[in-house]
């Protein structure tokens, strides 16, 4: 006997045990972009995670210094004297250190502890900032195009990399900082605003050639590929596959070494602040903050609050960039 036909027209209700293997299902087969695959990774990272949010939070205090210094501290060229011991010209207590005054106040002038380091991430990390862009930028643009023409062209650049490897950029920049800012009038700008210039241009320009043979050497791995064969075929020239075919497939390492090379010149710009040839006082700066607390090395809490920075900076952003590396890893096991 043949089952009666359902002659209403009707659809038969699902039940809830029906609908939520469809929905399993559904999401199952749901595709997944390589971005979403890296942020999945990453969030699992919970060491890189912390150090990106400390990384924010350090690139909000450099933006919004002066708001935090008006809440929290005072003027960081102010004098208080009131603050210092006469007799020994040391801070009152020690470290001078209260609600008024966060990180205490430094010895002989009695200027804001608190004041000057947030301030001194504005220089400290603005500098980084954009010599790593422009490094990134040269390096880039140099290791692409010694990559896919190769060569005399790859051997002319490569060889020009060499040369900025060995060259003695301490030395040079200790030169170089120290002769043009002689030239002041002349070069139509003055005080700061020169320095950092100088700085941004030495340590970006010299400090190209690590990411540009990184760059090179995907590059040239890239160029072998089947999607750029494919280009070629169509009719596409040299411009349109370099920066439209490779360069979008090389953006993750690109952005897992200028998160690396971010660190590296805070550190840099400390060292040649510290040296007496980076921003000149009374601008507050992470380094030259260093280069006063030595003279009072029994005041330790004058060198422990910049060093602090310091510290904290470099740590965030290596640990954000490793756990970017992973996570931007297609072979990452996680």
């Amino acid at each position: 006997m043949t089952a009666p036909l359902d002659v209403t027209g009707g659809d038969t209700e699902a039940t809830p045990e029906a609908v939520a293997e469809e929905a399993q299902a559904q999401r199952a087969i749901q595709g997944r972009s390589l971005g979403r695959i890296a942020w999945m990774r990453l969030k699992r990272d919970k060491v890189a995670i912390a150090g990106g949010l400390v990384v924010v939070f350090l690139i909000l205090v450099a933006i919004f210094a002066p708001l935090i210094v008006g809440w929290f501290g005072h003027p960081p060229n102010e004098f208080h004297q009131e603050m210092i011991d006469s007799s020994t010209m040391s801070p009152k207590g020690g470290t001078g250190i209260s609600s008024d005054f966060l990180f205490g106040v430094e010895p002989l002038n009695g200027r804001d502890l608190f004041s000057r380091v947030v301030y001194g991430a504005r220089i400290s990390l603005l500098i980084a900032f954009l010599a790593t862009l422009l490094s990134v930028v040269i390096g880039t643009i140099m290791g692409i195009v010694a990559g896919y023409f190769g060569g005399w062209v790859d051997t002319l650049i490569s060889r020009t990399m060499d040369v900025f490897l060995a060259f003695p950029l301490l030395v040079f920049a200790l030169a170089l900082v120290g002769v043009l800012a002689q030239f002041e009038q002349s070069l139509g700008v003055k005080g700061d605003t020169l320095r950092i210039l100088l700085l941004i241009f030495v340590i970006g320009f010299f400090n190209w050639p690590y990411i540009g043979r990184i760059i090179r050497g995907q590059t040239l791995s890239l160029r072998e590929r089947e999607f750029v064969d494919a280009a070629r075929s169509l009719g596409a020239r040299g411009p349109y596959i370099l920066f439209r075919e490779i360069l979008p497939n090389l953006i993750a390492p690109i952005l897992v070494y200028a998160t690396l090379l971010i660190p590296t010149n805070v550190l840099f710009e400390a060292a040649l602040s510290f040296l007496g040839v980076g921003i000149q006082p009374p601008t507050a700066t992470w380094g030259g903050m260093l280069s006063d607390a030595v003279t009072y090395y029994n005041i330790p809490h004058f060198m422990f609050f910049p060093g602090m920075a310091i510290f904290v900076t470099v740590l965030a952003f290596n640990l954000f960039g490793d756990g970017l590396r992973d996570a931007l890893d297609p072979k990452s096991s996680r």
